[in-house]
């Protein structure tokens, strides 16, 4: 599973990029987006995923759906 940014509720802001341990974050258009290939949810890096801590909005980074 990875994570997804809601584009829709992206500000652009960049903190999530920078704070993803596995690059999977990168700009693209007019807003972020997670490559789900390379998302590992933070885990064994971090116990919590760092883009969804870092977010300043709330619910923009979550779990994608299966």
């Amino acid at each position: 599973m990875a994570f997804k940014i809601i584009a829709s509720q992206c500000t652009a802001c960049g903190a999530c990029e920078f704070e993803c341990p596995s690059a999977a974050i990168k700009f693209k258009g007019e807003t972020y987006i997670i490559d789900a290939k390379l998302c590992t949810e933070c885990e064994g890096a971090f116990d919590t995923q760092q883009c969804a801590s870092v977010c300043p909005v709330p619910d923009t980074c979550v779990k994608a759906a299966a």
